[in-house]
């Protein structure tokens, strides 16, 4: 890994690793993102076709597009990105992700270029994307300064970013800790760490001082009686998502 990968905590990287085989079992230590997945597949799309002109009603409408899937994890996002058309590379600095995602895209039969990196490695690099995707990452690194600089530099001029995490406050601890690790057991003990959620205006602030412009949020809200998600424009007190674009 390149020694540019300053903002990577090794606890943070550490938890995962320990989950890696279960990426694509929905009713194993994932089963949350499963259940989020469609919601925040349905924001992704709808912000990258809005930015780039794109018709979801074609069949590949995101041909011709470089996309980072930063933090890919076994490739929850990347595999749907591929089917879509575009050219997917998927990052993550755990190591043992990589291989899980590489087997399941083979089985899949999609082309899905994954590699054991960091943003500040792939930046060091000059490599440069249409759009980023950096999905419930931001609160596991050292520095979301330097590690949102670095996603910054990765997106072409007029990239797109969407980002998403958790909001900081007593019903975020309520739900994201007590309820999600310790009440359901959705998520192993200790997965997350209260410290580092972030407030959406904290996020807007961070986005802006590493030199991107946002230009939406929302939030993803859980409905524990239908047991699904949906997108909110109002309620961001728990889980929520951005977009910004490099002007």
């Amino acid at each position: 890994m390149n020694s540019a990968a300053n903002t990577v905590d090794d606890a943070e990287i550490a938890k995962f690793e320990a989950m890696a085989a279960e990426w694509w079992d929905p009713k194993g230590k994932f089963a949350p993102l499963h259940r989020m997945n469609p919601v925040r597949l349905d924001y992704i799309t709808r912000q990258i076709a809005a930015e780039f002109g794109r018709d979801l009603r074609d069949e590949k409408p995101f041909s011709g597009l470089r996309l980072l899937d930063i933090g890919c994890g076994g490739g929850l996002l990347s595999e749907p990105m591929a089917r879509l058309g575009a050219t997917v590379v998927g990052a993550d600095a755990a190591a043992r992700n990589i291989p899980v995602a590489e087997i399941h895209a083979e089985q899949s039969g999609l082309q899905i270029d994954y590699r054991h990196t960091t943003a500040e490695a792939m930046a060091a690099a000059g490599e440069t994307f249409d759009v980023v995707l950096n999905m419930e990452v931001v609160e596991h690194v050292a520095d979301p300064l330097a590690y949102l600089t670095a996603c910054r530099q990765l997106l072409k001029q007029g990239g797109l970013m969407v980002a998403s995490t958790l909001n900081r406050n007593p019903k975020s601890f309520a739900l994201a800790i007590v309820g999600a690790e310790y009440v359901m057991r959705w998520l192993p003990k200790g997965t997350h760490d209260w410290s580092k959620f972030i407030t959406p205006d904290e996020l807007f602030d961070l986005l802006s001082k590493a030199g991107l412009d946002p230009v939406d949020r929302k939030g993803f809200v859980f409905n524990p009686v239908s047991w699904q998600w949906r997108i909110s424009d109002r309620d961001l007190s728990v889980n929520y998502v951005t977009a910004s674009v490099k002007r």
